[in-house]
């Protein structure tokens, strides 16, 4: 991938108010034990349950997934993404349509799995549907037993992978999203045989030790299909993604207490944070656009400036504008390769208009000094 030039605007936000910006985006202590706990209290309980019911759902493990977790998390710690993670330890992969990403999976003979044979559709695939289906309505019973919170199941959203609890405690409230995750232990599929860039980032040895991990893979519909059956699956990268931010340094030290500090983690909070204000005040126009396209940006500007000195924690008004005029580059393009499955453009030509809209909105925030953090920043100080 070429480098993109770094676009020079007039006047700039300046490094200083950026860590102002920074300052307001971290989390409170209190508040993040608060939440955190009520939230493992609730997942711990339904886990027990869910466990007990049957064998289907017995071996379920628990994954925390997502910018809580990957401790990139802004203004409140009012969501998290709980990853269910269940083993199965052979499928046939076949691929459901051209981006490499979505699959229908069959068994292949004998399997060790017999409790998952009554999820299969009538073509013996294993159905995404019913599996999240059986998910939810042992959720669904199990949440009003729970004494200590407030605890209801969302109604679902047509094509999500997840379950969303909505957790009330006096003035708490959190919403939770429930993610059905097969853990499949054999190799990457070919379509994943160029991403993962990262031999000058992270090193040759860390990349091998990645793709030497089991694939993940969450109950997601393909909406390309003409009939839409909910029997596809998505591949999910959640577990490398979240290694790979919690330790993004070239060097083994980096952001460690006695180590040199850098400001890739503070970009990325930036960024979400910026595009997290415009989706609130522009919600109908950037609406098919969500933080995973910052964080996959993120990933492809560390691979490309991969060393440590290039995100020097003093320089983080020029790291923030690089990466964010890639960004630009990408929303100009609407090109944005997925960074483990190239050929999987995440910003399709079909959602154009909400990448076009998105880059005349930040253009004209970095062309302003930012207002939008400015206003933020004024508002947190009355």
């Amino acid at each position: 991938m070429v480098a993109v030039a770094v676009r020079q605007p007039s006047s700039v936000v300046g490094s200083l108010r950026l860590r102002d910006v920074l300052s307001q985006l971290s989390l409170g202590r209190q508040d993040v034990s608060e939440a955190s706990g009520l939230v493992n209290n609730v997942v711990s309980q339904l886990i027990q349950a869910i466990r007990s019911k049957d064998g289907t759902f017995n071996s379920i493990e628990r994954l925390g997934a997502g910018s809580y977790y990957e401790r990139v998390k802004t203004s409140e710690p009012n969501e998290f993404d709980i990853m269910l993670v269940m083993p199965v330890a052979r499928l046939q992969l076949d691929e459901s349509d051209d981006t490499g990403a979505y699959y229908y999976l069959t068994f292949k003979r004998n399997p060790k799995e017999k409790h998952l044979l009554e999820f299969l559709d009538e073509d013996g695939k294993l159905s995404a549907f019913k599996m999240l289906q059986a998910l939810r309505e042992i959720i669904k019973r199990e949440v009003k037993h729970i004494k200590h919170a407030e605890v209801t199941v969302k109604r679902k959203k047509a094509g999500s992978p997840a379950i969303t609890l909505e957790i009330k405690h006096s003035t708490t409230e959190i919403s939770v999203d429930i993610i059905l995750t097969l853990e499949v232990q054999q190799s990457w599929p070919p379509s994943t045989q160029d991403g993962l860039k990262i031999e000058q980032w992270l090193g040759t040895k860390v990349r091998r030790d990645f793709r030497n991990k089991s694939i993940y893979l969450v109950a997601k519909q393909n909406k390309e299909e003409k009939v839409l059956r909910g029997n596809t699956w998505r591949l999910s990268f959640s577990h490398i993604e979240k290694a790979m931010i919690n330790n993004h340094g070239q060097s083994k030290t980096c952001c460690e207490s006695d180590g040199p500090k850098c400001c890739r983690k503070a970009c990325l909070k930036l960024l979400k944070y910026l595009l997290e204000r415009l989706k609130m005040e522009h919600t109908k126009e950037l609406e098919k656009i969500c933080s995973y396209h910052v964080k996959t940006a993120f990933f492809h500007s560390c691979a490309m400036w991969p060393n440590d000195t290039d995100w020097h924690l003093g320089d983080l008004d020029h790291c923030f504008q690089k990466y964010l005029s890639y960004f630009l580059d990408c929303l100009r393009k609407s090109e944005l390769p997925h960074f483990f499955i190239p050929k999987y453009n995440l910003l399709s030509q079909q959602d154009k208009a909400s990448s076009n809209f998105l880059s005349r909105k930040i253009n004209n925030q970095l062309n302003n000094r930012f207002p939008i953090f400015q206003e933020s920043y004024c508002k947190q100080c009355l």
